[in-house]
């Protein structure tokens, strides 16, 4: 048998709940994870028809707007239950400021300190809404070490921020860059 990969896995979790839409799904991913395992639309529809075609979840009976609701089958619930009892691999930092950062010869620092000042913000926002969910107390334990997680994230990133422009000091740019 296929293993899962994440975003399948997690789409199984999501459906151990009940019963939900592809679109459901896409919105849940969004607002529960999305902030650190990206899941596109399209992602939630292809892996549904492959969950479909293995068994491991059902289509239900349309609801409004033509949305088919799909739920998770004894075999899903089995297969998620291996899944989530295996150690994830190690974890990859996918950062795209730090990969335009590790060529920032090309530009120069003052480039990059003002790329850098536009991630500010949503580090910000994002930390304000992680504190907003801890302080509202509404999380179970694995959710508030999900978000205290994401406290901790923010926090390195905007000290990061800080710390930047005295990284750069002086640092030369290309010629041709």
């Amino acid at each position: 048998m296929n293993e899962l990969n994440p975003t399948a896995a997690a789409i199984l979790g999501f459906l151990d709940a009940g019963e939900l839409s592809g679109y459901d799904l896409a919105q849940a991913a969004a607002e529960i994870i999305g902030d650190f395992w990206h899941v596109t639309r399209s992602q939630v529809y292809r892996e549904l028809a492959q969950l479909t075609a293995r068994g491991l979840v059902e289509p239900g009976e349309p609801a409004a707007r033509a949305r088919q609701p799909y739920r998770l089958t004894d075999a899903g619930r089995a297969e998620f239950s291996r899944w989530i009892a295996t150690p994830p691999p190690p974890e990859q930092v996918r950062y795209p400021l730090l990969l335009t950062i590790a060529f920032g010869a090309w530009l120069g620092p003052d480039r990059l300190l003002e790329m850098a000042a536009v991630h500010r913000p949503d580090h910000e926002r994002r930390l304000a809404t992680y504190r907003s969910y801890l302080a509202d107390g509404g999380l179970d334990h694995y959710q508030r070490a999900t978000v205290t997680f994401g406290v901790g994230y923010e926090q390195a990133v905007l000290s990061w921020l800080d710390q930047l422009p005295g990284i750069l000091a002086g640092a030369p740019a290309r010629a041709d860059g």
